[in-house]
């Protein structure tokens, strides 16, 4: 299978018409006969972007006969040093040749000559020679690059074997007999369908038993990863979390769990049939999930909470696990050592949700906050997992996912058990190009590409944050102006806003809203950014004026910007290491268009087109008109005050949340109007979106507080179409009505 990595010549001279140009063509017309492409360039340009091409190029040859090293010695050597330690920074593998007539090794520093890999004097020897000997490193470097299972996939996918095993399609031919067959097949290529294998295929190794290239990949990604083991999931870290609960949990068992964890940790204790004991994390009334508090997480205070609960303090023995979502949504992290001190041997496993988190392992800035990585103390009893989601921040495919694994000094993992869990999980027929995905996206991690990687995700997440403040500084805000805040802290100095100190949580700052909370103990993530629109004050006060943030998204989608969570005024953006400079300065470029559609009331017909075609009722409504009327509706209701309430108030266990559960298989159900559910029990997990977090789950009572929500987002879908907030398990019946269903 050909790959294309040209070598990358870089020379003054190469398009000169002098002896110097034509010896290095001779050079590249040379490596062009040997089956390589070239690149030609004649200067480095913008040194920091030209290092990226490290990527795309599977040698350098670099000219040190330049007239400017003749001129300006000193200089033009840091010059090449800063290009090579550029280079070094991402790539310590590609070769680096350099090129010269007249200088040799004596003019060139060590610390630049032990990071070569030859020395080319063109006319001492052929272009023909020069080239084999090009070749031989730069395909010994791209050799070396394919992890094992993505080197086996390729090597199968490209070897032109028939098969006689599914899928199907049998590697794409039969997608060729039919018309819309033929554009699928050139929609995505024939090296994807000829990858997309079954499990029969041995030389490419079992996901289910975790044999083969597939169980080579997965050590290699726990080498990297820095755990003792490690285990590739294709579908989603949902799944990640469902097996590492039921190879820990069965009925009855107490469990104590992040109160706003995601939903797959919710389905994992109805699967379980485990007995939740929650720990209650802050919110401010921005609707942003804060952490749970430091005390919540003192085993005194643990073990009184399970004295108090109804089904709980019946159990016997140790809370079988510890579920605590790392990082939320927004960004905020716990110091993971911290939990460790308090809860080892207290708790049999300890497992955090890293499905946000898994490049934090790959750079100093994270230090202690996340759960797994090089030179980290082991507990003594409790097994530590990690469940990641390799898709969200690294380089996966969509639902590739991982699940890490830490041993106790006393507690290893037995793999078989585990592997039990995992069948129940995963399915028989994994698509190889997820496991490929995974494979692929760990091996980019290592150092020091990883490194590098997160380190420009950070830098380019503080570099739109500065882009942000400083339009506010040019409008200088006051009065009638107007502009987006980024949330964070709110003392970042040019000089500290790279240390990890800066991001951290204090005590009391009002710019989290999340009150007194423990020193040191949590930090907030630069690269997750949640902007913050104007209309709504961290305190839960409304202003006279506000821009509710789903019509800014709404607006930002027809200018080709898609965001990955809305609230009320505020929505989320990631700075994943896919992210560029162009994508975050044109959402700059989209608020700045916003903030002037909105000051001039365009029309909604002309700033949201797409949008009125399905909703016509807003044709003739200004922009500015449109925020104010949504503004006025929330501020009427205190829409943020409730929504906040609601998540931190008193939810009563009247069932094991199985139990519950069980009654909607066996249809002891009752369907209910929602201003009859105040006071009974829900059979179904109650989940509004934003902020996609589930607000009651099976078993739990229904409070005034919820109620009330549910009568206003009823209410405000009836007014306002194509803004409904929707609210997972909430049936809509035939009369147009909201329903829930309750256990009977």
């Amino acid at each position: 299978m050909r790959f294309h990595f040209p070598v990358i010549i870089i020379d003054e001279d190469f398009r000169s018409e002098n002896a110097s140009g034509s010896g290095i063509r001779l050079l590249a017309d040379a490596l062009i006969k040997e089956g390589m492409e070239v690149q030609g360039l004649t200067s480095y340009g913008d040194m920091r972007s030209f290092a990226q091409q490290q990527s795309r190029g599977s040698a350098f040859i670099l000219s040190i006969d330049d007239e400017e090293l003749a001129q300006k010695p000193e200089e033009t050597i840091a010059g090449l040093r800063a290009f090579v330690q550029e280079i070094r920074l991402r790539n310590t593998d590609i070769p680096i040749f350099l090129h010269g007539e007249t200088r040799t090794s004596r003019h060139i520093p060590n610390d630049v000559l032990r990071e070569l890999h030859g020395f080319i004097h063109m006319y001492e020897d052929t272009p023909e020679f020069i080239a084999r000997y090009v070749v031989r490193e730069a395909k010994a470097y791209l050799d070396s690059l394919p992890p094992p299972f993505f080197r086996a996939l390729t090597h199968y996918a490209a070897d032109g074997s028939y098969s006689w095993h599914c899928p199907g399609h049998s590697g794409g031919v039969a997608f060729l007999k039919s018309p819309v067959g033929q554009m699928f097949h050139q929609f995505f290529g024939e090296n994807m369908l000829r990858a997309d294998v079954c499990n029969a295929v041995e030389e490419l190794g079992q996901l289910l038993d975790h044999t083969g290239p597939v169980a080579a990949s997965e050590r290699n990604a726990a080498r990297i990863f820095c755990c003792d083991h490690l285990y590739f999931v294709t579908n989603g870290t949902s799944t990640s979390n469902k097996i590492v609960w039921h190879a820990n949990v069965a009925p009855g068992d107490v469990v104590i769990v992040d109160r706003n964890c995601h939903k797959s940790v919710l389905h994992s204790i109805m699967m379980t049939g485990a007995i939740p004991v929650f720990l209650m994390p802050t919110r401010n009334n921005y609707g942003i999930i804060g952490p749970i508090p430091k005390e919540e997480f003192r085993w005194e205070n643990i073990r009184k909470k399970i004295a108090a609960h109804p089904f709980a303090k019946k159990a016997k023995g140790k809370p079988r696990v510890l579920t605590i979502t790392q990082s939320t949504y927004d960004g905020v992290i716990y110091n993971v050592e911290a939990i460790k001190a308090e809860l080892d041997g207290k708790v049999e496993t300890l497992h955090f949700d890293e499905a946000w988190l898994p490049h934090a392992a790959f750079h100093d800035f994270y230090g202690d906050y996340h759960a797994i990585g090089a030179d980290r103390p082991r507990c003594q009893e409790s097994m530590i997992f990690a469940t990641q989601s390799t898709h969200k921040l690294l380089a996966g495919l969509s639902q590739a996912s991982q699940i890490l694994v830490q041993d106790a000094e006393h507690n290893r993992l037995d793999r078989d058990v585990f592997n039990e869990a995992y069948l129940m999980h995963t399915s028989t027929s994994p698509q190889y190009s997820i496991i490929a995905s995974c494979d692929v996206a760990a091996a980019m991690m290592e150092a020091p590409g990883g490194t590098a990687l997160v380190e420009e995700s950070i830098a380019e997440a503080l570099n739109f944050r500065r882009a942000m403040r400083k339009v506010e500084q040019e409008w200088d805000i006051s009065g009638k102006n107007w502009w987006f805040k980024v949330w964070g802290p709110d003392d970042l100095s040019e000089e500290g806003i790279e240390e990890r100190a800066a991001w951290m949580l204090k005590p009391g700052e009002r710019w989290h809203g999340f009150g007194n909370l423990a020193e040191n103990f949590n930090m907030l993530d630069p690269i997750k950014a949640t902007i913050i629109t104007p209309g709504l004050d961290v305190s839960g006060e409304f202003a006279n004026r506000g821009i509710p943030a789903a019509i800014v998204t709404k607006y930002l989608a027809e200018h080709g910007v898609i965001v990955e969570k809305c609230g009320l005024y505020s929505f989320f953006i990631m700075f994943t290491i896919g992210i560029t400079k162009g994508r975050w300065n044109t959402l700059v470029t989209a608020l700045q268009q916003f903030k002037d559609d909105y000051d001039r009331n365009q029309p909604l017909w002309k700033t949201l087109p797409e949008f009125v075609l399905k909703h016509p009722c807003y044709e003739r409504v200004g922009l500015k008109d449109l925020c104010e009327q949504i503004h006025a509706v929330y501020k009427q209701n205190d829409v943020a005050r409730l929504t906040t309430e609601m998540y931190v108030s008193n939810m009563e266990p009247a069932m094991r949340p199985a139990d519950a559960f069980a009654k909607m298989a066996h249809r002891e159900i009752e369907r209910l109007p929602i201003s009859d559910l105040e006071g009974r029990v829900t059979a179904v997990l109650l989940t509004p979106y934003p902020p996609g977090i589930p607000l009651l789950i099976p078993g739990e009572r229904f409070n005034r507080t919820i109620v009330r929500y549910l009568e206003f987002a009823r209410d405000f879908n009836r007014a306002y179409s194509g803004f409904e907030t929707d609210v997972h398990g909430l049936v809509k019946g035939a009369d147009g009505r909201y329903y829930v269903d309750c256990v009977a």
